[in-house]
């Protein structure tokens, strides 16, 4: 998704989201994100000066601070990029792959079953499909990638067959290297 991604090029809006719409968007990442009610107002707090920014290719961005939180592409759900989940890695549901899969996951690859179940990968959580997931990579500390998950683990253990996990997000992509100026 964020491949050829420019925040200076592809951003067609800026505007600063009204609070009844901010109440709205809490209300749905509280939804989708259950664990991020205990640091909701350290992450989005309720009184801050959020700014909606809608990017080609129908991709809206949530930024606080010059820091980009979440993006959305379409109506579909909040993505947190990696940045969030760096800070916060307990919060999000997260799967892990082997070691072989990293160099792969780092250029954009989506993950495929094989590499969640083999040794050295892991999926503790029971997820179900079309749910977002943090990809870690066995002995790394921090998530590599954001992705969406194709089928539950449940099937991802029992078919063990084709992709498992799109990838959205990952370190090194477009959005990872972004930086906004002010």
């Amino acid at each position: 998704m964020f491949k050829k991604f420019n925040f200076r090029d592809d951003v067609a809006s800026q505007s600063q989201v009204k609070s009844s719409v901010q109440r709205a968007i809490r209300t749905k990442l509280l939804d989708q994100y259950p664990n991020l009610e205990s640091v909701i107002e350290e992450v989005l707090p309720k009184k801050a000066h959020v700014v909606l920014v809608k990017c080609h290719e129908h991709i809206n961005l949530l930024m606080l601070n010059n820091e980009i939180l979440f993006f959305q592409h379409f109506d579909g759900p909040y993505y947190p990029t990696l940045r969030l989940v760096h800070k916060y890695p307990t919060l999000f549901p997260r799967v892990q792959v082997d070691r072989g899969a990293i160099k792969f996951i780092l250029s954009g690859a989506n993950i495929m079953a094989p590499g969640l179940t083999s040794a050295g990968a892991k999926m503790e959580e029971d997820l179900p499909g079309n749910s977002i997931a943090t990809v870690y990579a066995e002995g790394k500390e921090h998530a590599l990638s954001i992705g969406l998950l194709k089928m539950s683990t449940a099937n991802i253990k029992q078919i063990n067959k084709g992709i498992a996990v799109d990838n959205v997000h990952h370190l090194g992509d477009a959005l990872w290297r972004t930086t906004i100026e002010t």
